[in-house]
């Protein structure tokens, strides 16, 4: 039987300890500028996975990786101390996908705004092809029913007139 709030309680927790033991106590000089952004934990409290994103190029990525995972021993034990769960969870630093997708979506914004600009530009000084409102109104449907039978009295009118001469 799980605790989901318990697990999300223990997620919290097991963020501030690392974020704070990664500022506080580990002084590896792989360790770039790192932010811990989530944490999350299993139903069963055994495994808990540590989102980070690090400021920097590819290659202090890698060194920061490589820094945590050195460290995850360290970590573990600060864990278990202050959280005083009766088994400390095993501990996974993945990088976050959050910076990359914001990129991806601002960039996809970027391009649609651009292509806004270039309607927006090329639209104008421009007319309709037509009216402006295209849609028919009750008004103008009354007044061709109108003119319309006006017409066909005249078209018979002449009609038969025509027959009328011959």
């Amino acid at each position: 039987m799980t605790d989901n709030a318990r697990a999300r309680k223990l997620a919290d927790r097991i963020q501030v300890v690392v974020a704070e033991t990664l500022d506080r106590r580990i002084k590896d000089p792989r360790l770039g500028f790192v932010t811990i952004t989530d944490a999350r934990v299993t139903g069963d409290l055994r495994e808990a996975t540590v989102f980070y994103t690090v400021y920097g190029d590819d290659e202090e990525r890698a060194a920061s990786a490589a820094a945590l995972e050195s460290a995850k021993g360290v970590l573990r034990s600060e864990v278990g101390r202050q959280t005083g769960v009766r088994f400390t969870p095993t501990l996974a630093f993945v990088p976050d996908a959050l910076p990359d997708n914001a990129r991806t979506i601002e960039d996809l914004l970027d391009k649609a705004r651009a292509k806004d600009a270039e309607v927006r530009e090329v639209s104008t000084g421009k007319t309709y092809a037509g009216d402006a409102d295209p849609y028919r109104k009750p008004d103008d449907d009354e007044a061709e029913a109108e003119t319309g039978s006006r017409a066909g009295d005249g078209a018979d009118g002449e009609a038969a007139g025509g027959a009328a001469a011959e």
